[in-house]
């Protein structure tokens, strides 16, 4: 046989290869979506729902060990893994307008005739914010807007100072343990949070129970910790917090804050914010209430405010199920969702949880027929959430090295919804995640996923709704694969991808649910959900197909199925944010510089209403980028050649190359660590992905450089340059050394 017929020979055998693995992964799929019942999801909602379930409560640990059960019912090899984190509970809260009247605020929501679970409020926690700081104060109140820093700015320059004072601050335009922290850190004594009705009240449709937006008496609970230092147990940061594990002091602990804080409806925040004084609220700070916002801090309205907490040490459950591989059994893809809520939890977290559940149905059905997977799936259903991300980042601790060795992906879902897939995480996974959607049908329109988001993208940018983002758009007019966004944080994702180094995915549809008007309130129930966030549960099934697939694909992939090119792409973009970034704060420090010098603030200024001019700033430098614009420059390329290297040859590779190939590949989202972490930070350790200082929750990408030229740290933001380039480097270097095992060299 020639040469060249011999080529030609091996192709075919390698099409007709692929062909049939193909056949075989569609019948595979078939047969696991036959699994996925919509009826299931709903009878482990309605029974996981029935009863408050926060860290601590009897029906949290009924959960843990239903869910337990359910898994070994279904052939995986389950247990549970308790640990022991600091978790406060109120004993007593007090909130009360004392001048210009005395009029007694906050309070348990009432229940509500058309929800049953809402009378079910034995053992349920009022409205409250963990891990804000005990105390009892009563003090001039002032409305600080959303309570981040450029509101801090804004009142300094009408003379308003709120040391001393109560701040009142609505939720939205950053995480919420940023209101109380930055309230503490301007020298607040306490912090009120309520929900303005623009957010998610009567201005975005009808309340609930006629509708589901937020009602007048829903109050938002949530935690205050300052996750932007580090998750998990406040008292053993860095390491899992074993019954026996060292801890630090409450009074030490640096995330736990040291002023007392309530969250409140809007109901009653209108009693407050409709007495104060001062000057009148800049547009921007005005919301949907029936009043006009003043900012206050004139002596003319006093609150009480007083938070007692129990500071127990309490047990949590993680519930670990697991597969195990038959090709490859210490190669793991690790799923998550987390069990606890703040009282019922339907929507968050349980609608995602009982689509994991659905997913662990069927996969253990497959494995009773035979199936196994190449490689090791676990299955986790966290515990302590809600608080401080405490199940996950405790287990992320207390088996990092483990994790390193064996964990490839880790994929998170939360709540879930009627609507729109939408996906963050590690690009190198967005092909992978493009290619499933492209297959999972959407249950109310038949179109597929994919189809579905591509249209939405167009759709939007047409009629101007929302965020414009030019990359999504150009890829969904060209049909090609959609950005998937970048993780921050806010859910079980955080210790895996940014503290371990594990490549991350979280992922869900929504957009056309209601959850946001009952979110971490008693109104999260069954009824909500079955109502106005997926009557039927059709898009818990559609969430159980999307990430089986996602499961199965990589359990079973010769190479898992990463394609850094997209990595390297979506690097160079944030980049190109970052140098935008700076050019444009030198310019609008120049600009500001002459304003001030010709006096035009003073001049704009109403003399009946002063407001100052802003503070000077120093002049932003130009930041040394070099290495990292040459670091991206050559990631690019390494990505671009590896992808087209294994395209062509990676069907044909050696057993031993295959092996080296993969071992080479399994831990290099780790090369993206620096073990001395980000400025004032060190737990966070990723320099492509963070959530950000002032955001939270919000993605921080190339973090380290980003955030130093935002906070003026411009030392900081020289050297972070460099040690990012050096991570990419590696990264780089990583992928040529995959390329030369794909060519044979």
């Amino acid at each position: 046989m020639t040469g060249r017929r011999l080529l030609l020979s091996t192709i075919a055998c390698l099409a007709l290869s692929s062909a049939a693995a193909a056949a075989d992964r569609e019948k595979l799929e078939a047969t696991f979506d036959a699994g996925i019942s919509s009826e299931d999801q709903l009878g482990w909602l309605r029974q996981m729902s029935s009863a408050p379930n926060h860290v601590g409560s009897p029906h949290d640990k009924f959960n843990a060990e239903f869910i337990l059960a359910r898994f070994k019912e279904w052939g995986w090899d389950a247990h549970i893994e308790t640990f022991h984190v600091l978790y406060p509970t109120p004993i007593s809260t007090t909130v009360e307008l004392i001048a210009p009247e005395h009029v007694v605020l906050g309070g348990q929501e009432p229940a509500l005739a058309e929800d049953p679970t809402s009378s079910n409020l034995a053992g349920a926690i009022p409205p409250y914010v963990a891990y804000q700081g005990d105390g009892d104060v009563t003090a001039d109140l002032v409305y600080v807007n959303y309570g981040m820093p450029d509101d801090y700015k804004a009142l300094a320059r009408r003379g308003i100072d709120v040391k001393g004072k109560i701040v009142i601050a609505r939720y939205g335009g950053g995480w919420r343990g940023l209101k109380p922290k930055l309230a503490q850190d301007h020298g607040a004594v306490g912090c009120i949070i309520y929900s303005d009705p623009a957010d998610d009240g009567y201005v975005q449709g009808d309340v609930y129970p006629k509708g589901g937006t937020r009602p007048a008496f829903g109050v938002q609970r949530g935690s205050v910790q300052d996750m932007a230092i580090s998750p998990g147990d406040p008292l053993t940061p860095g390491i899992g917090a074993t019954e026996n594990a060292k801890r630090l002091t409450r009074e030490t602990a640096p995330t736990v804050l040291k002023i007392p804080a309530l969250p409140m409806s809007y109901g009653d925040a209108s009693k407050l914010l409709a007495r104060l004084e001062g000057p009148v609220a800049p547009d921007g700070w005005r919301g949907a209430l029936p009043l006009t916002y003043h900012m206050g801090g004139t002596g003319a309205v006093k609150v009480h405010l007083a938070v007692k907490s129990d500071w127990s040490i309490r047990p949590i459950y993680d519930v670990i199920a697991t597969l195990k591989g038959a090709r490859y059994p210490d190669q793991w893809i690790v799923r998550g969702n987390h069990h606890d809520g703040w009282v019922f939890g339907a929507n968050d977290p349980l609608s995602g949880n009982v689509a994991m559940l659905s997913e662990a149905k069927a996969l253990g059905a497959l494995w009773k027929q035979g199936w196994r997977p190449d490689r090791t799936i676990v299955y986790a259903s966290w515990d302590g959430e809600e608080p401080g991300l405490l199940g996950s980042t405790e287990w992320a601790e207390t088996h990092e090295a483990e994790l390193k060795r064996k964990a490839l992906i880790y994929i998170n879902t939360d709540g879930n919804g009627r609507g729109f897939f939408n996906a963050q995480g590690s690009h190198d996974f967005q092909h992978l995640v493009n290619d499933v959607i492209r297959d999972v049908i959407d249950p109310e329109t038949g179109a597929t996923a994919y189809e579905r988001r591509r249209g939405a993208i167009l759709a939007n940018a047409f009629d101007k709704n929302g965020r414009r983002d030019e990359t999504a758009i150009a890829a969904a007019e060209k049909g090609a694969d959609l950005p998937i966004g970048p993780l921050g944080s806010g859910s079980d994702y955080s210790g895996m991808l940014q503290h371990v180094g594990i490549p991350a995915l979280n992922m869900g549809y929504g957009g056309e649910d209601e959850s946001d008007g009952v979110y971490h309130s008693i109104y999260d129930s069954y009824r909500h959900v079955t109502m106005f966030d997926d009557p039927g549960l059709k898009y818990g099934a559609a969430l159980s197909k999307t990430v089986g697939r996602i499961v199965m694909r990589i359990a079973d992939a010769d190479t898992v199925p990463q394609r850094f090119g997209d990595f390297a792409e979506a690097v160079g973009r944030y980049l190109g944010e970052v140098k935008k970034l700076e050019a444009d704060r030198r310019t609008d420090d120049e600009k500001r510089a002459r304003l001030l010098a010709a006096g035009d603030f003073r001049l704009a200024s109403d003399p009946l209403k002063p407001v100052a001019p802003p503070a000077p700033e120093a002049a932003t430098p130009h930041i040394e980028l070099a290495a990292l614009e040459n670091a991206v420059d050559r990631l690019k390329a390494s990505a671009k050649a590896y992808d087209a290297a294994y395209a062509a040859k990676g069907a044909g590779l050696t057993p031993q190359q295959r092996d080296r190939l993969n071992a080479l590949l399994a831990d290099i989202d780790q090369l993206l660590l620096d073990p001395r972490g980000l400025p004032g930070r060190p737990w966070f350790r990723n320099m492509v992905y963070a959530p950000g200082r002032f955001t939270g929750y919000g993605a921080k990408t190339l973090p380290g450089v980003r955030e130093a030229i935002e906070e003026r740290r411009f030392a900081d933001a020289n050297e972070y340059a460099g040690r990012t380039a050096a991570v990419l480097d590696a990264y780089s270097t990583r992928l040529d050394q995959a390329k030369a095992i794909v060519e044979g060299k």
